[in-house]
């Protein structure tokens, strides 16, 4: 059975190398039987999800203490280095002569040779020695731990300050947010319920139902009332996206790009009961997962269309009062919860991300009937993505109006929807990052 700290170190190699999703790597990783102690389990994600959140941090403080360049060390040895180092300067709860030794047996169990091992050995105890001394956060891209082409892009959008800001929330761990199914439990005893089981807990702050529990760390699943469908996992700006579709009434709806589906079954929450509900989605995996949630909250399961929007499209003779497009997007304003994105994505991504969003967008508003709601969203706080997609959707299509988000939303919400009426929002607030315009097809 291989130790915590040599399973991370071939984790962050193996995600380094395909740059996949880090949570599929991170799952094969620790899937094996036997590939590490299930106690161990937890500290292994620690200590991937930490390095990758802080990579930067780590590269700048181990080439500040190390005469060989990062640049120039095998890729297991900068993974042994972050790991150890990670461990050194963010897990209070293990001593530092366990996370040095600890690592540097775990590269010794890996085959390297003593003189390496021995660099290791000395460059982490250097660290250790200089820890009071390194330099926090400040407004330098490596310290703040995201790509230099990202942080001047947020510097030029939001200003040097509101960056910071947005960089620091990005690298703290985010809180677990639910919503909670009301039709099987009510919100404040969905709380009680949590606090009996001496989970701290909270109402959420803009969406009305959502609950937030800031220190958990554990198995979804395992928390009180899963098997009874009593939430969903969703962050609260995900919440409000769906509310734009409002005023809700019976007729069809559409979701064009269910993903794994949390948009989709608010949706199904929020649509009246006799409405028809019909959610896109071309991947297999994805709309089992999508059925078994349907299942365990109980709402009734929607027209699954297994293809593209554009192959539905060509076959659909229907018309729908309301269409979200969530569409596919870089992901930038959920780092905080996917750290590995800050790292794969690049400016060239946006500009590919674009086209195709643009062409999502112009294929579900044909799809609309006269007076219904078309809804554009992403994850992304990048005008590349929104802003000038919804620019140029507004050109190529004059019988579409754009409309007040904030007319939809809580009114603790109201000041989330900027001076066009659209919604958006930054790690900053405590949200992950969102942006939605809501439209209208002129009767």
């Amino acid at each position: 059975m291989k130790s915590s700290r040599l399973l991370a170190m071939e984790i962050l190699l193996a995600w380094e190398k395909s740059l996949e999703p880090l949570d599929q790597v991170l799952e094969n990783g620790v899937a094996g039987k036997g590939s590490v102690d299930p106690r161990d389990r937890q500290l292994v994600m620690a200590m991937v999800y930490g390095v990758v959140r802080w990579q930067g941090y780590l590269d700048a403080t181990i080439s500040g203490s190390s005469t060989h360049p990062l640049k120039k060390m095998k890729p297991l040895t900068r993974a042994a280095l972050r790991v150890g180092v990670y461990q050194l300067l963010f897990m209070d709860r293990i001593p530092e002569s366990a996370a040095i030794n600890e690592t540097v047996q775990a590269l010794k169990r890996a085959g390297q040779p003593k003189w390496l091992t021995g660099f290791l050995n000395g460059l982490l105890r250097t660290i250790a020695r200089r820890k009071a001394s390194l330099p926090a956060p400040d407004d330098a891209a490596a310290v703040l731990s995201h790509p230099e082409w990202l942080v001047e892009r947020w510097r030029e959008q939001f200003g040097a300050e509101r960056t910071v800001r947005i960089c620091a929330a990005n690298n703290l761990l985010p809180p677990l947010v639910l919503r909670i199914n009301t039709a099987r439990v009510p919100v404040e005893e969905y709380l009680r319920l949590l606090r009996d089981n001496g989970m701290e807990c909270e109402r959420g702050r803009f969406a009305q139902e959502a609950v937030r529990l800031p220190a958990f760390r554990g198995n979804v699943a395992d928390l009180p009332g899963y098997g009874d469908g009593f939430f969903q996992v969703q962050d609260e700006a995900a919440q409000l996206v769906t509310q734009l579709l409002a005023p809700f009434a019976c007729g069809a709806y559409l979701d064009a790009c269910a993903g794994l589906g949390g948009k989709t079954l608010h949706l199904a929450q929020l649509v009246s009961e006799g409405a028809h509900l019909v959610a896109v989605e071309p991947s297999e995996k994805r709309r089992v997962l999508l059925q078994d949630n349907f299942c365990r909250l109980g709402y009734k399961t929607p027209e699954l269309y297994p293809g593209t929007l554009q192959q539905f499209a060509e076959q659909c003779q229907d018309r729908f009062k309301g269409i979200l497009v969530d569409a596919p997007c870089s992901g930038l304003g959920v780092i905080r919860r996917q750290p590995d994105i800050r790292w794969s994505s690049s400016f060239e991504g946006l500009q590919r991300n674009q086209a195709r969003q643009r062409e999502l967008l112009a294929t579900a508003a044909g799809l609309l009937e006269k007076g219904g709601v078309l809804v554009y969203a992403t994850c992304s706080t990048d005008p590349l993505e929104n802003d000038e997609v919804i620019r140029a959707f507004m050109q190529e299509h004059p019988e579409f109006l754009l409309t007040q988000a904030r007319d939809y939303l809580p009114p603790a919400a109201h000041f989330l929807v900027d001076a066009a009426g659209c919604f958006r929002t930054t790690p900053e607030q405590g949200l992950d990052g969102f942006f939605a315009a809501r439209m209208i097809r002129k009767g």
